[in-house]
């Protein structure tokens, strides 16, 4: 669910693109036919910074920035979202970054883990004892986390709360992935780590013992940390299967649990293609049939016409999948049934589905509010919450 772009040079911002739109142009791109409108309910604004990613939690939202607009991409945002309009309550300045990405906190809340770029490349590890004032209990930074830290998922394996960094590649030294226990905040301590990814390690995805790593042009590979039956551990991951997906770039995961059928079959693959912030992005999203661990393999897509995804956040009970789609918006795909089976009509002529073509989108926003650059999205209780690099926060009503 995350993930600073690579739409522009690292560390720097298309400045440019930012402020033409900022003055009025637009960018909408044509919804498909049948798409209905996500009703905004709100928008909290950030005017001085890009906004990157977003996590909420109860009535708050977090969210972290990203290059240099006004002011260096070094801020931590807090909002009240208990209310329609998000509420920009503090503000908490990160030392010694010039950009930040990932932000998340622990499953039991305690914790804010935010991830930050360039030299050093660290992750903050903040309590929530008050959810509206983070408290730093340590910064996290080796050698090994140089020259930044990209992403960081954190999750809970056998009981012990781990996270999950995707190191950025720097000149003669590839991308590496290391996984560090967090179980004591105050004093981190690294697990396993080894390079991977062509070029990028850019995310990762953990879930039932199973790490799913989203290593770019070398696509997808899953690992056997405690839950593939081949021995492997958090320490000593195993590689189970490995499928590239059309045109690689693969920046993100999300292996769907279907809460309807129990159907644990397709893994959703974010690419992010090459664009201009504020004005355009391309990729698809590829879904992979992953029920064979050691031979996954691509069976569908869909595809926006002058946008690219970005991150996801999946209804799991109603199978509707929320894409960050970056100028086209927020996208909520319909993602129930054989996503493998489809008319000859609506397949590409390599055989995959296509989603688009199956009349999927069900609904799309913010709608009628100028451009939008839409990075993070996430479902939680009966609201989208989306944050937009060129405005701030969203908070919109879910597919009826």
């Amino acid at each position: 669910m995350k993930l600073l772009s690579r739409l522009a040079p690292r560390g720097t911002v298309a400045l440019a693109s930012v402020l033409i739109l900022a003055c009025g142009s637009d960018n909408t791109i044509t919804p498909p036919h049948g798409s209905a409108a996500l009703a905004t309910l709100g928008e909290g604004i950030v005017a001085e910074r890009n906004t990157a990613e977003i996590y909420v939690r109860g009535n708050y939202a977090y969210t972290t920035t990203w290059g240099f607009r006004q002011a260096p991409g070094n801020a931590v945002k807090i909002w009240n979202v208990a209310g329609d309009t998000p509420i920009l309550i503090d503000s908490v300045i990160v030392d010694n970054a010039r950009t930040l990405g990932d932000i998340q906190t622990s499953d039991d809340g305690q914790l804010l883990i935010v991830a930050t770029e360039f030299s050093p490349g660290s992750i903050m590890i903040y309590s929530l004892a008050d959810p509206t004032k983070p408290q730093l209990i340590s910064r996290y930074t080796t050698p090994l986390t140089d020259p930044g830290v990209h992403t960081a998922e954190v999750q809970r394996v056998n009981g012990t709360l781990y996270a999950f960094l995707c190191i950025d590649p720097a000149s003669g030294t590839p991308a590496r992935l290391v996984i560090v226990d967090i179980s004591n905040p105050a004093t981190p301590q690294q697990v396993f780590t080894a390079q991977m990814g062509s070029p990028y390690v850019h995310d990762v995805y953990v879930r039932d013992g199973i790490l799913i790593t989203a290593l770019w042009n070398q696509g997808i590979t899953l690992w056997d940390i405690g839950g593939g039956g081949s021995g492997g551990s958090i320490s000593n991951p195993i590689p189970l299967g490995n499928v590239v997906t059309f045109g690689g770039q693969a920046h993100n995961v999300w292996w769907f649990h279907n809460a309807a059928t129990g159907e644990k079959r397709f893994a959703f693959v974010g690419q992010e293609g090459p664009g201009a912030i504020g004005a355009s992005a391309s990729g698809d999203i590829h879904v992979v049939d992953v029920s064979n661990f050691s031979a996954p393999r691509e069976v569908a897509f869909y595809h926006l016409d002058g946008a690219g995804t970005h991150n996801f956040s999946v209804d799991e009970t109603r199978g509707i999948l929320y894409a960050a789609y970056y100028n086209g918006g927020v996208r909520a795909i319909d993602v129930t049934g054989d996503l493998s089976s489809c008319d000859s009509a609506d397949k590409s002529a390599d055989g995959r589905c296509d989603l688009a073509k199956m009349g999927r989108e069900l609904a799309h926003g913010p709608v009628d509010m100028g451009p939008v650059y839409i990075w993070g999205v996430q479902l939680l209780n009966g609201h989208v919450y989306a944050s937009d690099m060129l405005n701030g926060i969203w908070k919109l009503s879910p597919v009826p």
